[in-house]
């Protein structure tokens, strides 16, 4: 006769060693994979710095220089038909438009003036940043002192600027280098206006990651990236001394995409992602707010080559600005934190 009891449904044990036991833990047990998603791109700033960097071919250049000329030239001729037809049957009214012509010629002259005095501008400072590479490079005070009396000159009526011109003024005269008379005229004349382009880049960089997160139209990242690009070289370039107009503008702005290309600045890494990032939060997010943190850094860092090529000074004494600590203060609180 079987004992019923053996044969009761219930529960069964295992003897497990002490060393299995002790490995048994769930918060060591390995993460749950994820799928597979698209990890954040930056198509936007790629596509701004190659519209940018791109050169047009000699053939190119010169299809658009006959195009401007046969269009000046045809609008020209038919203008003065028109007006000359129109003295012939209303004399008051022709001479009017007449007028009204040379006014328009007036302000094409006026803007052509502007944009030749802008492109000055630029040359100056670029002439400025050589000087002051060339005196570093082969130590001459002579070069320096040059380079710093240029500079006061033109500084000279800012008022943002007064401070710093006095402590330079004091002390210059104690600098028997070139490396440390510039690299004071770097920490007294130009820290007030290094701060001044270290807050553009930081609003630009802020502009482009909110966009690029929160709009999911196509091509809309693209667009307020070329364009918060455009704005923020121009501020830099202003803030520094050389302001720019719209062909000037165009010219900064290829110089500083053509650098970025040239050294593959364009590329961002995943330590810097992460650093700003703060540890994973771009796993935490959407794709676009991730592809938001990477066009805002790769923005911070456009802004960055544009101080490079805008000051009057390469950094030397000065530390370059992290691109880092750019993107950590324009991002503070926009994508939350750790």
């Amino acid at each position: 006769m079987t004992d019923r009891r053996a044969s009761k449904p219930g529960p069964v044990l295992f003897d497990v060693d002490d060393g299995e036991t002790a490995t048994v833990n769930p918060a060591s047990a390995p993460p749950v994979p994820e799928p597979d998603l698209p990890q954040p791109q930056r198509r936007a700033m790629q596509t701004v710095a190659t519209i940018a960097a791109r050169r047009p071919s000699r053939l190119g250049r010169l299809f658009w220089g006959l195009l401007l000329a046969l269009l000046g030239a045809t609008l020209s001729v038919a203008a003065w038909d028109f007006a000359t037809s129109l003295i012939d049957r209303a004399p008051v009214l022709g001479y009017a438009v007449t007028g009204l012509f040379a006014a328009f010629l007036l302000v094409l002259i006026a803007i052509a003036l502007r944009e030749l005095a802008a492109f000055s501008r630029l040359k100056r400072m670029d002439r400025l940043h050589h000087m002051a590479e060339t005196a570093l490079v082969n130590a001459d005070l002579k070069g320096a002192r040059e380079v710093v009396a240029r500079i006061e000159a033109l500084y000279e009526g800012r008022e943002d600027t007064r401070w710093g011109r006095e402590r330079l003024a004091e002390r210059k005269d104690d600098q028997f280098d070139a490396e440390s008379l510039l690299g004071l005229a770097e920490a007294e004349l130009l820290k007030p206006l290094d701060a001044a382009a270290r807050a553009e880049i930081e609003a630009a960089a802020r502009q482009v990651a909110t966009v690029t997160a929160v709009v999911p139209l196509a091509l809309a990242d693209v667009v307020v990236a070329l364009t918060a690009n455009l704005r923020m070289i121009r501020r830099v370039a202003e803030i520094y001394g050389g302001r720019s107009g719209t062909l000037g503008s165009w010219r900064l702005t290829r110089a500083v995409m053509t650098h970025l290309v040239a050294t593959g600045a364009v590329a961002i890494g995943d330590d810097l992602i992460g650093s700003v990032a703060g540890g994973g939060m771009l796993s935490k997010v959407s794709r676009r707010f991730g592809e938001g943190v990477v066009n805002g850094a790769l923005t911070a860092r456009v802004g960055v080559a544009a101080m490079e090529v805008c000051r009057p000074i390469p950094f030397n004494r000065v530390a370059r600005p992290s691109v880092t600590s750019l993107v950590k203060r324009a991002l503070t609180g926009l994508f939350g934190s750790r």
